[in-house]
């Protein structure tokens, strides 16, 4: 089964691009972020007509959004509210096999990494804490999947400078602390890196403020596969799709992160 994630950046504006990767790529299982859109406006037919009959979707207006499209059938589907909000960042749903899919959108925190004096911030702090907890009361055996943007890179080789980038959010001690204590919660298996060892550069998101994204390369590794351990014998490749960042018209400034399971 191949596991495609993308912080998409408003899947009307670019489903086009959209149709590339599924062409290029042929993932059997598509989870988006900020799609941006409205559930009535999403193109479910466009999108069922390249194969993915099966869809799950929570959005809204301008901002937000999650999406699970699926060539195979999809059952137990879902959607999780964090923070007492509902602004569609969590969608779940489980395969006929019962392995659940999690597609989550984690809040971006603004630019000062602050929670005394950015409400941003310390929303998306307690976010990353009522994951950790959540996820440490939902242990069990049936094997699970959960990617998305996650809005933290948290390896020094995940950003461009780790010493120039502890105290830009995204990348601050104090994410890294709470989003690790959420991949211990559960025990989750980072899935790209278990394929690129931590002391390579790796990136899935460049700055649209760049004028040559490729040439600065000033990168951060926001976007995350994870899987529970009893899958991790069964992950056979992972790729980040660096080549998307330049794909025309209007790229996002993610790319696809693709894994490959058994």
């Amino acid at each position: 089964m191949r596991v495609a994630t993308w912080n998409i950046n408003s899947v009307r504006l670019r489903i086009g691009l959209l149709e590339r990767l599924i062409d290029e790529a042929k993932p059997d299982v598509i989870c988006l972020q900020e799609t941006k859109t409205q559930d009535e406006f999403f193109p479910r037919e466009a999108l069922a007509a390249k194969g993915y009959k099966h869809q799950h979707i929570a959005g809204m207006k301008s901002y937000n959004g999650v999406a699970i499209l699926s060539r195979l059938p999809l059952q137990k589907t879902g959607v999780k509210n964090w923070q007492g909000r509902e602004d569609c960042r969590h969608v779940f749903a489980s395969l006929d096999n019962g392995t659940e899919i999690h597609c989550a959108y984690v809040p971006a925190g603004g630019d000062i990494p602050d929670p005394k004096a950015n409400e941003k911030f310390a929303h998306k702090l307690g976010f990353l804490d009522e994951c950790a907890a959540w996820w440490k009361a939902r242990r069990s055996n049936n094997p699970k999947i959960l990617v998305g943007d996650f809005n933290v890179a948290p390896l020094e080789n995940d950003v461009w400078s780790h010493k120039q980038m502890l105290d830009v959010v995204s990348h601050t001690p104090i994410e890294v602390e709470k989003l690790d204590a959420w991949q211990k919660a559960h025990q989750w298996v980072d899935a790209v890196r278990h394929f690129v060892p931590e002391n390579e550069k790796l990136y899935s998101w460049w700055s649209y403020r760049a004028q040559d994204w490729a040439a600065s390369d000033r990168g951060r590794r926001l976007d995350h596969v994870w899987v529970t351990p009893d899958l991790a014998p069964s992950l056979k490749k992972a790729r980040i799709l660096r080549g998307a960042r330049g794909w025309e018209p209007k790229p996002s400034d993610h790319v696809p992160v693709i894994v490959d399971i058994k």
